[in-house]
């Protein structure tokens, strides 16, 4: 028995929100309070539209992905759940976030690989992880669908999205990633990422994916970030 099933017998788990006594990362309570996605969206992004229809940006400029499924909207608790995890090493939350993105799943199509966003040789050097495997370990290991973390690599290490207006994101991530097409031809891959903003990132490492032959891509992401006003 290791020092940390030791640990666990005489320290209670707790929620990582309310920090009650939970034997799953988030309580049955708190996880009922999360902000769940659940309003009409454009199927492709999932960006909201009245009666779930495809919005009219994907009508106008079709991207790589073919769909997007998102758990979550992202704001509180989120917008610290989140950050906690991808900048100050709470590994902690990738279970919960995992098992969050899991609910959401029930119905959705069940695709060959789960590909975790890449991050660069240089950006999982300085973390020392990369948050997006995490979620896509716990969530592989949950839905029995492989984990592919070989296939595409990121080899440009662009500065961050957050920052930049639509057209410079674009311009920001092109050619930033490259594809095995003999491990993803012929495949449905889901990209799983923290969280959509723009989808520029995804578009581009789907694009890449279709390029090297893969027949369908879809996105799995925790949380959507809504515009203004939603």
């Amino acid at each position: 028995m290791n020092i940390s099933s030791i640990f666990n017998q005489f320290v209670a788990p707790a929620c990582l929100l309310c920090g009650a006594t939970s034997r799953t990362p988030v309580c049955a309570g708190c996880q009922a309070d999360l902000p769940w996605y659940t309003a009409p969206q454009c199927p492709v992004c999932a960006t909201p539209t009245p009666q779930g229809q495809i919005c009219g940006a994907c009508l106008k400029r079709p991207p790589g992905f073919d769909r997007t499924v998102a758990a979550l909207i992202y704001r509180f608790p989120l917008d610290r759940l989140i950050p906690a995890l991808k900048y100050h090493g709470r590994l902690a939350v990738a279970p919960a976030l995992a098992s969050c993105l899991a609910t959401a799943l029930a119905s959705a199509t069940r695709p060959d690989a789960i590909l975790p966003m890449p991050l660069h040789p240089a950006r999982l050097r300085e973390r020392g992880y990369n948050h997006a495997t995490e979620i896509a370990r716990g969530l592989a290991g949950a839905l029995r669908i492989r984990l592919d973390i070989d296939s595409c690599q990121r080899v440009r290490d662009t500065p961050p999205q957050q920052t930049l207006k639509l057209d410079a994101r674009r311009r920001n991530v092109r050619g930033a990633f490259v594809c095995d097409a003999s491990s993803v031809a012929g495949q449905h891959i889901v990209l799983l990422d923290d969280v959509m903003t723009s989808g520029t990132s995804l578009d581009e490492l789907a694009t890449t994916l279709k390029r090297a032959g893969a027949r369908e891509v879809s996105n799995w992401v925790v949380a959507r970030a809504l515009p203004p006003g939603d």
